[in-house]
C-alpha cells in the first residue's frame, strides 16, 4: 500500500470513529429534543448522565480528520471547504451551540434560560449531523470539483442525494444512541428506561433502514461511481452492515443486551468503510484521485509517524476514559433517580 493510500485509510478510520461515537453523541441530543416535559424528565437525566463525561472527547475525531485532510490532501480540502462552505459553516455553528446548550442547561440560573439551553442542545444535535451528511452527499454525487470554489455553493449540497444523506445521518445517530442508552440504562439500574430506549432503538432501526434504501436509489440516480463501487468491492461490507443491524434487532427484541453496542457500531462502521472502498481511488469522484491530491512523500511519512504516536498515546487515554465511565467511576452528574415509569 502506498503512503497516500495509507493516509487515506487513516482518514477513513477517523471518520469511522466520529461516525460511531460522535453519531451516538448527536443521537442522544435527538432523543433529548423529543423528550419534552416532566413525563420524560428521567430519560433526559439518563442522557445527560451517560454523555456528560465523554461528549467533548468525541469531537477529537473530527479535529483529527480535518487536520489529516488539510495536511495530507490539501487540494481536496481546498475544494471541499470552498464549495461547501455553507453547510460546513452551519455544522460548525451547530457544534458550538450544542456544546453551549449542553453546558448551560444545568447551570443557567433561570428556568427559562435552562429550557432555552436544552432546546439549543437538542436542535443543534439534529442540525450538525444533517449538514455533515449533506457534505458527504455532495462529495459522493461528484458536485465538488477540484479548485477553489469551483462548485456551486448552493446546488452542490441542496439536492436529493445530499438531503437524503443528511437525514440518514440523523437517523443513524438516533439509532446508535438508543442502542447505547439501553446499556446505559441497565448500568444505571433503571429497567423502565431500558424498555423506553429499546422501543426507540427498534423504531430508529427501521427508519434508518428505510432511509438507507432511499439513499441507494438516490446514489443510483446521482452518484454512479459510488453506487457501482457498492455493488462491486463494497458489497461485502454492505452485507455485513445489514447483518449487524438485523442481529441488533433480534437481540433487542429477545431482551438480550450483550453485544448490541458492538454490533450497532459495526453496522455503522461497515457502511463507512463500504463507502470508502466504493469511492476508491477517488477523494472527489469522478475527477480527483488519492494519488493526485496527495502531499509530498515526506509530509505523508510524517503523518504516518504522528498516527503511530497517537495510537500509543491518545487511544489508551480515550480507552481509559470510556472504561472508567462504563464502570461508573467518572460522573459529571448523578444517575437518574429510581422510580417512576418512562413512557
Amino acid at each position: 500500500m502506498s503512503a497516500a493510500n495509507a493516509v487515506a485509510a487513516i482518514l477513513v478510520i477517523g471518520l469511522t470513529m466520529y461516525a460511531v461515537f460522535g453519531g451516538a453523541d448527536f443521537g442522544a441530543g435527538f432523543w433529548s429534543l423529543l423528550a419534552r416535559g416532566e413525563r420524560d424528565r428521567r430519560p433526559r437525566e439518563l442522557i445527560d448522565w451517560a454523555i456528560g463525561p465523554v461528549w467533548e472527547a468525541n469531537h477529537v475525531w473530527l479535529i483529527f480528520v480535518l487536520v489529516y485532510l488539510w495536511t495530507g490532501f490539501s487540494a481536496a480540502f481546498e475544494a471541499i471547504f470552498s464549495t461547501l462552505f455553507i453547510p460546513l459553516s452551519l455544522a460548525a455553528l451547530s457544534i458550538v451551540l450544542r456544546g453551549s446548550g449542553f453546558a448551560f442547561q444545568h447551570t443557567a440560573r433561570r428556568a427559562g434560560g435552562r429550557a432555552l439551553a436544552t432546546l439549543a442542545f437538542g436542535l443543534a444535535s439534529v442540525l450538525t449531523p444533517f449538514f455533515l451528511g449533506t457534505v458527504v452527499g455532495a462529495i459522493a454525487g461528484g458536485r465538488v470539483p477540484t479548485g477553489n470554489a469551483a462548485g456551486d455553493p448552493v446546488t452542490s449540497w441542496v439536492n436529493t442525494l445530499s438531503l437524503v444523506t443528511g437525514t440518514l445521518f440523523i437517523a443513524t445517530g438516533a439509532y446508535l444512541a438508543a442502542v447505547f442508552l439501553v446499556s446505559d440504562a441497565r448500568r444505571a439500574g433503571a429497567p423502565d428506561l431500558e424498555r423506553y430506549f429499546v422501543r426507540r432503538a427498534l423504531v430508529a432501526a427501521f427508519a434508518t433502514g428505510a432511509l438507507a434504501a432511499a439513499g441507494l436509489v438516490a446514489l443510483h440516480a446521482d452518484a454512479p461511481v459510488v453506487f457501482d463501487g457498492l455493488k462491486g468491492d463494497g458489497l461485502p461490507l454492505v452485507i455485513l452492515s445489514a447483518a449487524c443491524g438485523i442481529a441488533v434487532l433480534v437481540l433487542l427484541y429477545r431482551g438480550a443486551r450483550r453485544g448490541t453496542r458492538v454490533l450497532a457500531a459495526g453496522a455503522v462502521a461497515a457502511v463507512v468503510w463500504g463507502w470508502g472502498v466504493a469511492q476508491h481511488p477517488y477523494l472527489l469522484p469522478p475527477t480527483l484521485t488519492i494519488d493526485d491530491a496527495a502531499a509530498p512523500s515526506a509530509t505523508l511519512t510524517g503523518l504516518l509517524i504522528v498516527f503511530g504516536v497517537a495510537v500509543v498515546v491518545v487511544l489508551p487515554a480515550l480507552g481509559l476514559l470510556f472504561t472508567l465511565v462504563q464502570r461508573n467511576l467518572v460522573e459529571e452528574m448523578p444517575a437518574p433517580a429510581q422510580g417512576g415509569a418512562a413512557q
